[in-house]
């Protein structure tokens, strides 16, 4: 978390030998400051002593006991081999057995329980053939010495740490390991990134004090104090950096774009054919206020989906042109960009066509760049931003090529932020002359935790009010394992399609060759499973075929529902052409049913489309289905959503999907999805895995503690914002941002 002193940098090998590092290395323990941020996943009391003559099938019980007898033999039936014990106290005797693949991995065992010995073992009472038994159980072997018999018989009701573990190491060889660090760390060995004011403020204990708590507690009062300590670290350090950067945001200079009285902007709302929801308003004011501003506007724009975001930030764009500046609208997608340019010209009209026959007095243009475009089509748009022709420049990742050149870009806005990177968003921002304002979009509902922890350098926005007119939408689970049913989803689909509707249905992949999930060779859209909370679990247990694009489109296309009905596709590794004939045929009506990946996932509107079905819904999350679920009911008729799926009761898969039936407040479903989601996934894969900076502290549980350390974050920085008189937490943030885990911090 923090960048240790000297001791804590040393290799592992050096405190506990190489046989042990080698085992240590697999768990991405590298040095003796990662084994003592090697937190316990859990801690078990042995608890009162019980004697063997009193033992119960399945309570968990710890015996002090003497080894009678111990026996290593190979298993002829099943392979490997186990190890039995024969422990016996006050006259009884159980057996307690170990299995391992081969001899040699019980050899450590053996040698610790040679007949004579005694200890205490704690674990589980099972039966097996009639008899009791223990099977792997926690033991402490004593020494000769009766008083260390007699310490240890009396510390058996503190709290004992079990550790995340990988093959060929078990839990008692990471305490002893994790003891060598410890008992030998001096104060100075362990720099505090929580300066001592904020610690008496908080009445939080020192660094030092809390690693030695956390993983030998004495009681659940030491345990708890430490755990709070060590969450409250992990929050602070990220608040201070994110405290930081809004801060340097803050002291640079930014062109004021105040917009002017009736220009392009005036024009555009005179025209609205439809009044603004007084979210979009008050909204709309806060950002107008900061594009004024000689400081560059950093702001998060998030809203329910259909909440009309888009209008809010094309009112902010052409608040800009009326300044004289350009914006930029980056799309991770191709499709999602086309979108945006058939949008933004509907919306403005004669206002898109500046310079051309029939353009209106103030008008502008809207240009797209995208990566696959003519050489034709891309030289004319790069002519159009670079001379300062378009107001508005929309496009994917190619708006970041060095050969993109703008006039005057003074707007930055990034639709669905998460799918992109640091060096992306910044490779954009360069190309302005001085510091662009920035306008962050996304349509999937953050909850206010993670908006303090992953977007915490920037001011937040919600729209949560949808515009008036817009339809319901029905949701339902349909079992897939019942046939009658599936065949009644095809038949409402024939019935919306007859009633001058259009119908999307969604797969996880495109072709039946692929493994579990397709990844999208053109534009990045094609990805599923991104954040289910069980989806390896799932697999794993009950692993199965899911729906493709290419043989779902067949089998509707010969199915009798839906007979004389035209079934298109859509995916990501169609060519832009091609992609756009798609659009273009389902939303005139000329092919009603679109089978498609879940590149629709954001951004297309066709206000036609009444129905959704989704393919193995239990293979999606909370927020991509939501996603899904949006382009639908988005004109004046009413739509239905047919989540089509295998989730047994009590799985996470079926709350998700219950939940999603129950309601359309995606607010609401964020908070579930965040109670249901591994931290990893809630926030970003730079967040999962070996590389994670949050080792204790869950979003979802620590909202209280997080705000408490934004708060004081943020106060520490307004008074030194080069953290000078805190060099520990400014190390602590370097080791934070080192590798991957930049993007983590930078995503904003």
């Amino acid at each position: 978390m923090q960048r240790p002193g000297p001791r804590l940098e040393e290799p592992v090998e050096k405190a506990v030998g190489p046989k042990t590092a080698k085992a240590l290395h697999k768990l991405g323990i590298r040095t003796t400051g990662d084994l003592v941020r090697h937190y316990p996943r859990r801690y078990v009391r042995w608890g009162d002593m019980t004697r063997i003559g009193q033992l119960h099938e399945g309570e968990h019980v710890t015996i002090d006991a003497e080894v009678v007898q111990a026996t290593v033999r190979t298993m002829r039936s099943r392979g490997g081999a186990m190890l039995q014990v024969v422990l016996r106290n006050h006259g009884d005797t159980i057996e307690v057995t170990w299995f391992a693949r081969h001899a040699g991995a019980l050899r450590y065992h053996e040698q610790q329980l040679r007949p004579g010995a005694t200890g205490l073992f704690s674990g589980q009472v099972k039966s097996y053939r009639g008899k009791l038994q223990l099977l792997h159980p926690d033991y402490e072997v004593f020494g000769p010495d009766e008083l260390e018999a007699a310490v240890a018989r009396g510390e058996s009701e503190r709290p004992r740490p079990v550790y995340g573990l990988t093959s060929g190491l078990q839990n008692s060889t990471v305490v002893n390991a994790v003891a060598t660090v410890l008992d030998t760390l001096r104060v100075e060995d362990v720099p505090d990134p929580v300066p001592p004011l904020v610690r008496r403020e908080r009445d939080l204990a020192t660094a030092d004090w809390a690693l030695e708590a956390v993983h030998r507690p004495v009681d659940d009062d030491q345990r708890r104090r430490a755990l709070r300590r060590l969450r409250y670290e992990e929050a602070f350090v990220l608040q201070a950096e994110l405290a930081r950067r809004r801060a340097r945001a803050v002291a640079q200079a930014a062109t004021a774009r105040p917009g002017r009285a009736g220009g392009i902007l005036d024009a555009f709302d005179a025209r609205l054919p439809f009044v603004l929801t007084d979210g979009q308003r008050a909204v709309g004011e806060e950002i107008a206020h900061e594009l004024a501003a000689d400081r560059p506007m950093q702001r998060l724009l998030q809203g329910e989906v259909g909440s009309g975001k888009t209008v809010v930030a094309l009112r902010a764009m052409l608040q800009v042109v009326d300044s004289g500046g350009q914006a930029a609208l980056l799309a991770p997608t191709e499709v999602l960009a086309a979108q945006h340019v058939r949008t933004l010209r509907a919306m403005l009209g004669d206002l898109a066509a500046g310079g051309m026959l029939g353009g209106a007095e103030d008008a502008t243009r809207v240009a797209l760049l995208t990566g696959s475009q003519s050489t034709a089509a891309r030289r004319s748009a790069l002519a159009e931003a670079a001379g300062g022709a378009a107001g508005i420049v929309v496009g994917t990742h190619a708006l970041l090529s060095e050969h993109v050149q703008f006039a005057d870009l003074g707007l930055v806005v990034v639709d669905e932020q998460h799918r992109f990177g640091v060096e992306q968003r910044d490779a954009l921002r360069a190309k302005a002359g001085g510091v662009p304002h920035l306008l962050v979009m996304t349509a999937t509902p953050i909850p206010r935790t993670v908006a303090m922890t992953v977007f915490g350098d920037l001011e937040t926005s919600t729209l949560r009010q949808v515009p008036a007119g817009r339809a319901e939408v029905v949701t339902h689970v349909v079992p897939a394992s019942r046939p009658a049913w599936v065949e009644r989803t095809w038949r409402r689909v024939r019935e919306e399609v007859d009633g001058g509707g259009r119908a999307y249905v969604v797969c996880p992949r495109i072709d039946a060759t692929e493994g579990r999930a397709a990844k999208d060779d053109g534009d990045g859209a094609d990805l599923v499973l991104d954040d289910g909370p069980d989806v390896e679990q799932a697999e794993a247990e009950a692993p199965r075929v899911l729906r493709a694009v290419t043989e779902v489109a067949e089998e509707l296309r010969a199915s009798a529902a839906l007979q004389g009905v035209t079934v298109g596709v859509l995916h990501g590794r169609m060519s832009p052409e091609e992609k756009e004939r798609a659009l273009a045929d389902f939303a005139s009506g000329a092919v009603p049913v679109l089978v498609s990946t879940t590149v629709v996932e954001v951004g297309v509107d066709v206000p036609e489309a009444t129905a959704m079905v989704v393919l193995d819904a239990d293979r999606f999350g909370v927020s991509q289905l939501h996603q899904l679920r949006g382009r639908i009911g988005r004109g004046d008729r009413p739509g239905v959503c047919l989540l089509v799926a295998d989730a047994p009761e009590g799985t996470p898969a079926q709350t998700r999907l219950a939940t999603l039936a129950a309601t359309r407040d995606g607010f609401e479903l964020a908070a579930v999805d965040l109670e249901l989601r591994r931290e990893g996934d809630v926030l970003g894969a730079a967040q999962s895995g070996r590389g994670t900076s949050l080792r204790l502290l869950r979003v979802a549980r620590d909202g209280d503690l997080i705000a408490e350390a934004r708060e004081d974050a943020r106060a520490l920085v307004e008074v030194d914002p080069e953290l000078l008189t805190a060099p520990a937490l400014g190390a602590a943030i370097e080791a934070v941002l080192a590798g991957e885990r930049d993007e983590f911090i930078d995503r904003t």
